[in-house]
């Protein structure tokens, strides 16, 4: 079995550090609405994050985005700093943040609300929202 990986990183201002740790260096994308305008596009995240810690905790504010899920940010410069969902302690951690660029991009979410006006090359796995909440309920 394979050692776990573990990748840091900050916000632009540097107020709010983050340290992760993975199985791998998988990461997937979002298409769905809210992560397109919270960011102005897909959301590449590393997940599934086995650890997560965060310093600076006093720069970091959350909104409830949703009934199951909460984004994070840095109070001081804006930077996006986490999607998580509020029962599973699941978070997505934009890989941007991240001071890595070792990553392999395997799965994209929410497929069938991505806009016709991108594409991505790589070969991988897709589900619809359908099957993403259907995958978090069989969890719980």
């Amino acid at each position: 079995m394979a050692s776990d990986m573990q990748y840091q990183g900050k916000c632009l201002c540097g107020a709010v550090g983050v340290t992760i740790t993975m199985q791998d260096n998988h990461i997937s994308v979002c298409h769905c609405s809210m992560c397109r305008r919270w960011g102005g596009g897909p959301l590449f995240a590393a997940e599934p994050v086995r650890d997560v810690s965060f310093t600076g905790d006093e720069y970091v504010a959350t909104f409830s985005s949703s009934e199951w899920a909460e984004r994070g940010f840095c109070k001081q410069c804006g930077t996006h700093l986490f999607y998580r969902l509020k029962q599973e302690e699941h978070y997505a951690i934009p890989v941007g943040l991240l001071e890595s660029s070792d990553w392999e991009f395997t799965e994209q979410i929410f497929i069938d609300h991505k806009p016709e006006f991108y594409t991505f090359a790589d070969d991988t796995h897709m589900l619809t929202e359908e099957e993403v909440f259907a995958q978090h309920a069989n969890k719980s």
